[in-house]
């Protein structure tokens, strides 16, 4: 059976790393300002869960996850 890369977990770090990488991909924003803002997530407890469950931390989630922290930021008019 092939394995689905959307659905295949990362560890903890390498999800963080996911979520920064697709905020400057997806909102064409500098790389320090995306790590910032996964800091901020961070530190607001945003990634908790991800951190004690690893179903979380899929490629999938990182895409819903990177548009939520961006937002967080960054309101919708």
């Amino acid at each position: 059976m092939a394995k689905n890369p959307a659905t295949e977990t990362m560890s903890y770090e390498a999800y963080l790393d996911e979520v920064t990488t697709l905020i400057t991909e997806k909102y064409d924003m500098a790389d320090d300002d995306a790590i910032r803002l996964v800091m901020r997530a961070q530190a607001a407890d945003f990634f908790s869960a991800h951190d004690d469950d690893a179903s979380m931390r899929t490629l999938e989630r990182a895409h819903e996850d990177a548009r939520t922290v961006f937002r967080m930021k960054n309101p919708l008019p």
